[in-house]
């Protein structure tokens, strides 16, 4: 018996929720036109991350991805926000944070997991149906088709806002060449409400809905090379990401669900301690951290960001490591922070071993961030 549209979408959402997805939307695939032209001025502008998918078409045509393709099933899963008896820094035992997207297991596997199950679902009842699964590193917009789907509502701060779960939601979708009655989007819920972009530390949420990630921390953290100077004070002890836009967040505010036991979060790898990280070998990172989303990018950026984040705690405790650091590390990004943090730092013999490192190191990105340390430990004398 062949199963109509509608009844088709009322069983595809009765078993979303028995798989544990918690929203569920139906999108038209209509070229998104409008997002097209906002990603072609963010990147006139100087603005895009470089993460992202460089074929603009492909970003905004979804037969690009899925030939003959006639909906978009978008999903979400609502993750905490709340860590419960949260470890907290001591002098001399200083501590970093992930961002709350990095929780628990890596949910581009958990949510791809999900849609793969889904996937069976539509096929068991149309056997013929063709599909595409997508989940962060698709070439669609996971906001711009959630917006769409009426999952939410696309906050100023770029997020997309639910009504039950604020913006403390995983995305993802599955395109197919079955049509479903698409859903109406909601409407938009931020108002007047302009608290995250006045509260966004480096100022990326240039305008409403704008981002500059150059300029964003969640950005910054995930870089591979040297943090350009004005943002390093700013990211603070933030080993991954950033949540201060969701956090400042009205509609976020007592929105704190644990309905997935994968995202429960393990306060010591969340909170970790920032010293031992500096001299974890690649295979004893991956043993502890290769599970959170935040390990994607391996252990250096967040060695770097470890040692930005002691400089910020001004840790005298660390001066000895970070002098290693600079004189042995193979890495010219960790030697050159080591530096620069040596050089917040301060105390007794900090500048005579950058003034000896600076005789001996060839790299001159390295020697530049030694010079730096030089003077910031000379200003920190006088």
């Amino acid at each position: 018996m062949q199963v109509t549209p509608e009844r088709l979408k009322e069983r595809l959402i009765d078993e979303a929720k028995r798989i544990g997805i918690d929203k569920i939307g139906f999108a038209s695939a209509d070229p998104f036109i409008e997002l097209k032209e906002r990603l072609k001025e963010s990147r006139e502008k100087g603005y895009a991350s470089g993460f992202e998918e460089p074929d603009l078409d492909k970003r905004t045509r979804p037969e690009l991805s899925l030939p003959g393709v006639k909906t978009i099933i978008s999903v979400a899963l609502a993750y905490p926000s709340k860590l419960k008896d949260p470890p907290k820094s001591e002098r001399g035992a200083y501590r970093g944070i992930f961002c709350r997207a990095s929780w628990g297991r890596d949910y581009h596997h958990v949510l791809r997991d999900k849609l793969n199950r889904l996937d069976g679902v539509l096929k068991e009842w149309v056997p013929h149906a063709g599909t595409a699964i997508m989940v962060d590193t698709g070439a669609l917009s996971d906001r711009a088709v959630a917006v769409r789907a009426g999952i939410g509502w696309s906050g100023k701060n770029t997020s997309v806002i639910t009504e039950e779960f604020g913006s403390w939601v995983y995305l993802g979708e599955m395109l197919t060449d079955v049509y479903i009655p698409p859903d109406e989007p909601v409407e938009d819920g931020c108002g007047d409400c302009d608290l995250c972009i006045r509260a966004c530390p480096t100022g990326a949420l240039v305008a409403p809905g704008q981002l500059n990630s150059q300029a964003c921390i969640a950005f910054l953290t995930q870089t591979k090379g040297f943090v350009p100077d004005e943002y390093r004070e700013k990211i603070g002890n933030r080993l991954y990401g950033c949540d201060t836009c969701q956090i400042v967040c009205p509609k976020n505010r007592k929105k704190h669900v644990d309905l997935h036991s994968e995202f429960r979060p393990d306060p010591e790898l969340v909170k970790p301690l920032l010293k031992p990280l500096l001299d974890m070998s690649n295979r004893e990172f991956k043993e502890r951290f290769g599970e959170m989303a935040g390990s994607w990018r391996g252990k250096k950026p967040i060695q770097r960001n470890a040692i930005l984040a002691l400089a910020h705690f001004r840790d005298k405790s660390s001066v000895s490591t970070l002098i290693r650091l600079m004189r042995e590390d193979p890495r010219p990004v960790i030697r050159g922070t080591a530096a620069w943090a040596l050089g917040k730092i301060g105390g007794e013999g900090v500048r005579s071993a950058l003034v000896e490192a600076l005789r001996s190191e060839t790299d001159e990105e390295v020697r530049k961030e030694i010079e730096k340390g030089i003077r910031l430990a000379g200003e920190a004398a006088g």
